[in-house]
């Protein structure tokens, strides 16, 4: 496969020794596979039901699949500040360009620390509330 942003050949090569992608050694960019993408995630958050959804205001480009050679979408990931490019027409995987896969790693980080932040506080006020609860109980226990 080449890579359909400066026509290099990807290389196989192991991302943060987990991951086994196909990346360009000129542009620094990564072809991820379809559950590739997710493995990446999963480096800083493993709960696929709180990541919300993937694609969002996708637009179609002239950038090549390094599958297939459609031209691919680029999409709004996950209501982030990140454009991505995907293969709609078969799903054969994602183009990052160097630096999307740390953001989208922080990203992920960041919804992971705001879903921690959201229970704690929710057990912080189900505390208030059974204090209170059990403060107006004996309050009308005693009158």
């Amino acid at each position: 496969m080449n890579c359909p942003k400066c026509s290099t050949e990807l290389i196989q090569k192991y991302y943060k020794g987990m991951i086994e992608v196909d990346a360009c050694p000129n542009c620094r960019g990564m072809w991820l596979d379809v559950h590739e993408l997710d493995r990446l995630e999963d480096v800083a958050f493993d709960d696929d039901a709180q990541k919300g959804s993937l694609i969002h205001f996708q637009k179609k480009t002239e950038i090549p699949c390094p599958h297939c050679a459609m031209p691919m979408h680029e999409f709004q990931y996950r209501l982030y500040d990140l454009k991505l490019d995907y293969c709609s027409e078969s799903g054969h995987g994602f183009w990052l360009d160097a630096g999307e896969d740390e953001r989208v790693i922080a990203a992920m980080s960041q919804r992971a620390q705001n879903i921690q932040r959201k229970v704690d506080a929710e057990m912080e006020w189900k505390q208030v509330l059974k204090n209170m609860h059990s403060f107006l109980k004996k309050k009308n226990g005693k009158q």
